[in-house]
């Protein structure tokens, strides 16, 4: 899965060749509406959600280095997941120069911001699940979650979340290549005319198994069981950092769940097993809309921290004030002040820095 989908519906149409070949074939199905489409609405909205995306996860970092200073499992976590964001929005530029024109950058680009892509996709949804996880571990089996939700161990599982994020990333950097046709130069997946169908059915299934259905499975678990300890023990820090883990889990799956199901089904039309041109042009434009819309996300974590995560508006606060040049205009917003009395008792136990974000 990567955005070159999107391109290539927008782009590609020399499956299509065979038409003037063949003239008792049937007409294929044209996608030119689609094209157009996306030369218009793709490359203003990459590159919004590009500026978002950078700034929010950057202010991220900076606040977890500068203030946090990785204390807990639960830091270490929301640093990597900031940096999966930043890696998936730093691909965003060339897929929205490739969507307004045609691929300029070259085969080693091509390879490495498609792998980029899906390294971001996929440790994006794996360091939510491990939230989700360190959530229940907290809560559901406290007195366990002393020994198990160490610092380093958050190090060493997410060194581990990297390594299977970077090995289901590899058939985009193997198969991804760059290309001239019709004196237009593409950036797309393409597999072996041997085995193609083999591996179309299985990148569509590494992406909902891996990308979906695993992480859903083990985000409702982890959830339904805090939810059932909260009812008998409430806590309203617990409370708090629930609502802001549960906020990002919904979050992602509201965005990303609509580009997994139109990604299943298009692969069904590539498959042949559901052939209607009223279909593919819908897919089409679907794909854009979804794919677009699962771009938002990485805009939307750092959104969430500062309106549920109190601490959180207190460290962005003082990393405004301690800005120089125009952001320094920022301490005089209402919203990022933060009292004498706030700032002078900022000292909170390792069970409080977990939980109150």
């Amino acid at each position: 899965m990567n955005p070159t989908a999107v391109a290539d519906a927008t782009q590609d149409e020399s499956a299509y060749d065979s038409y003037y070949l063949y003239d008792s074939m049937p007409k294929p199905c044209t996608k030119e509406g689609i094209r157009a489409f996306g030369k218009l609405f793709l490359p203003p909205l990459y590159s919004l959600v590009f500026l978002l995306g950078l700034f929010g996860n950057s202010i991220v970092v900076l606040v977890l280095f500068k203030y946090k200073r990785l204390k807990s499992m639960t830091d270490v976590y929301l640093l990597n997941l900031a940096i999966s964001d930043l890696l998936f929005v730093l691909s965003l530029p060339f897929w929205g120069y490739y969507a307004a024109d045609q691929w300029v950058f070259g085969l080693g680009l091509c390879k490495v911001v498609s792998w980029m892509y899906l390294v971001g996709f996929y440790s994006g949804i794996f360091f939510i699940m491990l939230m989700s996880i360190d959530r229940y571990l907290a809560i559901v089996h406290a007195v366990f979650s002393l020994k198990a939700r160490t610092l380093t161990y958050g190090v060493v599982t997410s060194l581990v979340t990297w390594l299977v994020a970077v090995f289901a990333s590899l058939p985009g950097l193997l198969f991804s290549t760059c290309y001239t046709e019709r004196n237009h130069t593409y950036c797309k997946t393409k597999y072996s005319s041997v085995n193609s169908t083999t591996w179309r059915v299985l990148s569509s299934l590494e992406i909902n198994v891996l990308g979906l259905v695993i992480p859903l499975g083990i985000m409702l678990f982890c959830y339904s069981m805090i939810v059932r300890a909260l009812q008998h023990c409430k806590n309203e820090k617990k409370s708090r950092a629930v609502k802001m883990i549960f906020a990002v889990v919904v979050l992602f799956l509201g965005f990303w769940t609509p580009y997994n199901v139109v990604l299943f089904l298009d692969t069904l039309v590539e498959l042949g097993v559901l052939q209607d041109c009223t279909l593919e042009r819908y897919l089409g434009y679907a794909i854009q809309a979804t794919e677009t819309l699962a771009f938002v996300h990485c805009c939307l974590n750092p959104v969430i921290y500062f309106f549920l995560g109190e601490k959180f508006r207190k460290y962005i606060a003082q990393l405004f004030r301690t800005c120089r040049g125009p952001l320094v205009l920022c301490q005089y917003c209402d919203f990022l002040q933060i009292s004498s009395a706030d700032t002078s008792s900022s000292s909170y136990t390792q069970s409080t820095v977990d939980h109150d974000l």
